[in-house]
Parts: structure tokens; C-alpha cells; sequence
């Protein structure tokens, strides 16, 4: 097996067909982003809301586990009957899939920040909007970073049911190689999808240090303050 995936990836044409690696790996990441942008639109917005009026909190949990634990092979079954083959019924499957963490993520974060900074913003005058953007959203972004990663991974993961109603993606090697019992191309294809989900994985790591203010301090060499919002770095969004 470990011959014939050699092979299988150092075959030219896996590298300049229409239906090689590079054409099959940018599908995969569009259905990705497009799903994950989608369901960002909505749950953000949302999370923003909630945490920062604390009403509503009941929909985090509720909504979210309720989102999780739908079958996204049977969702996207029915959306293509209700919608027809396409990119549509994908996007709307796998953004089902995004929402929770993003939303969980964000939710968290707005909540979180420290009741004294809110209050002193609002005693200098602060807007509840100025209050928002200016003092609670800049604290809250490692956590929404966090609930990004895990929208991010879960949706890369499973973008490759893209496969099963006609369209491109990594998924397309295994579903072809299931057809076929090409085993070997089914284990190339399993090895791109965990390839890919790495990379993400740390590029989106390296985004949350960023954006993580103890992180940047602790770089620059200043000793760190004690962060606004009182978590990991490691945050299991959507749990």
C-alpha cells in the first residue's frame, strides 16, 4: 500500500489534470470557506447579541446542540431534494455544521470580559454600541478565533460529502475509489483531507496567539496583564 500511494501522489497527472490534487484541493477549500463564511454571517451577529445583552442565552445551548447533532449526510440529502444538485444544498449543510462553534465561540467571548472594564466604559460615556466594538469585541476575539478553528476543521473535514452529489473536492477520491475499490486512491484522498485540516489548524492556531493580547505582550517582552476574558487559549467551542 505504502508503494503504491508513492506512486499514486507522484503520478504527473495527479498534479496537472483538470481533476488532480491542486484543482481538487482549492474546491475543497472553497466549499469550506463559502460554508464556514455563511454560517459566520449568522451566528456572529447573533453571539454579539446575546452576550453583550444577555438575552436569549437559552439559544446558545439549544441551538447549538441542536445543530450538532443533525446527520449532515441526511441533511444534505434532503436539501438536495428540496433544492436540486448543486453548490447550494452543500453550503447550507455544511454551514449547519459551522454555526455552533462560531456561535458558542462568540457568545462566550462578549460574556466573559470583565464586568468592571463594560461598566467603566459605560461610565465614561460609552455608547452600549460604542461599548460593543470598542471594549468587549476586541477581548472576545480569541475565543471567537477559537470557535473559528473548530467551524473551520469540522467543516473541512466534512466538505467531502460535496462528493456524493456530483460535485469536486477531495472527497471526489474517495468517493471514486469506493466506486471502484481503488483503495489506494481512497487512502490518497483520506491523507489530503488530514493534510489539509492540519495546515488549517496551525495557520488558525497562529491566529488566535495573534490576536490573544497576553500572547502579544509576551512576545514583545513586557510582562503580561492579566487578560480581560478568563480562559485558555484552548478553547472546545460549541461545548
Amino acid at each position: 500500500m505504502f508503494s503504491s500511494l508513492i506512486a499514486w501522489f507522484g503520478a504527473p497527472a495527479q498534479w496537472s489534470s483538470a481533476s488532480g490534487i491542486p484543482v481538487r484541493l482549492l474546491q475543497h477549500l472553497g466549499y469550506t470557506a463559502l460554508a464556514v463564511l455563511v454560517g459566520a454571517v449568522i451566528a456572529v451577529p447573533v453571539g454579539l447579541y446575546i452576550g453583550h445583552t444577555d438575552r436569549g442565552r437559552f439559544l446558545v445551548v439549544g441551538l447549538a446542540n441542536g445543530l450538532r447533532a443533525l446527520p449532515e449526510l441526511g441533511v444534505l440529502v434532503l436539501f438536495v431534494l428540496l433544492l436540486g444538485l448543486g453548490l447550494t444544498p452543500v453550503t447550507l449543510a455544511l454551514m449547519l455544521l459551522a454555526i455552533p462553534p462560531l456561535l458558542a465561540g462568540t457568545y462566550a467571548g462578549i460574556s466573559g470580559v470583565d464586568p468592571a472594564a463594560v461598566d467603566a466604559a459605560r461610565g465614561v460615556g460609552m455608547t452600549e454600541r460604542q461599548v460593543l466594538f470598542q471594549v468587549e469585541l476586541p477581548n472576545a476575539l480569541p475565543l471567537m478565533v477559537a470557535g473559528l478553528r473548530t467551524a473551520t476543521l469540522q467543516v473541512v473535514a466534512t466538505a467531502t460529502i460535496a462528493a456524493f452529489v456530483s460535485l469536486g473536492g477531495l472527497g471526489r477520491y474517495i468517493v471514486d475509489g469506493q466506486a471502484q475499490r481503488d483503495f489506494t486512491q481512497m487512502a490518497g484522498g483520506a491523507i489530503l483531507v488530514a493534510l489539509l485540516a492540519i495546515v488549517l489548524e496551525v495557520a488558525l492556531q497562529g491566529l488566535q496567539r495573534a490576536v490573544t493580547p497576553g500572547a502579544r505582550r509576551a512576545r514583545s517582552g513586557s510582562r503580561p496583564p492579566t487578560p480581560a476574558v478568563g480562559t485558555s487559549d484552548v478553547v472546545t467551542a460549541g461545548g
